[in-house]
């Protein structure tokens, strides 16, 4: 009877207690190398997309079980593809194989207007071609002007340095 109230714990108690630290330990550094690893660039490639759809400058982002994707820069910045693009400090859509549906927060200069986009696609790869759905029309675009993310200047900043560069012109 004085054997069941010991002090002392039974052997299988530090066992499980040591199994449990090694464990976290493995189970963190783990964590900490698949999310140091992922990029939201890896990511698109992964789901049949070019890299170069989202610029460099992406901060994180989420995915969520059900395929809303969304992508978080610290400000809105404009770059360069064909045409010009906006991206806003926040980025949706829901992700698929080979599309983005829905896309919310991205806007391409198209004839003197700034067009939001709604889908981008790539049916198939071996075409070379992504589609980008702008609302009042489909846009293809070669693929190869996606293969590397591009660098991404603040929204501001971008336009003020065109005007001066090339004057009246870029006062459109």
């Amino acid at each position: 009877m004085a054997a069941l109230f010991s002090s002392k714990k039974p052997r299988f108690y530090y066992i499980t207690r040591i199994n449990l630290v090694f464990f976290f330990i493995i189970f963190v550094s783990f964590s900490s190398t698949l999310s140091s690893s992922s990029s939201i660039h890896d990511l698109l490639v992964s789901r049949g997309l070019p890299a170069g759809l989202l610029p460099k400058e992406v901060k994180s982002y989420t995915l969520s079980e059900n395929g809303t994707l969304e992508v978080f820069l610290d400000e809105p910045c404009l770059t360069k593809y064909e045409n010009r693009v906006i991206f806003d400090s926040v980025v949706r859509a829901n992700l698929t194989y080979g599309s983005l549906i829905g896309v919310v927060g991205l806007t391409q200069e198209e004839l003197f207007l700034w067009l939001p986009v709604k889908d981008i696609i790539v049916d198939d790869p071996k075409s070379g071609l992504i589609l980008f759905d702008i609302g009042v029309a489909h846009k293809q675009l070669s693929l190869s002007l996606f293969e590397e993310p591009p660098t991404c200047k603040p929204q501001g900043l971008l336009k003020n340095d065109v005007r001066k560069e090339k004057g009246f012109e870029a006062m459109r």
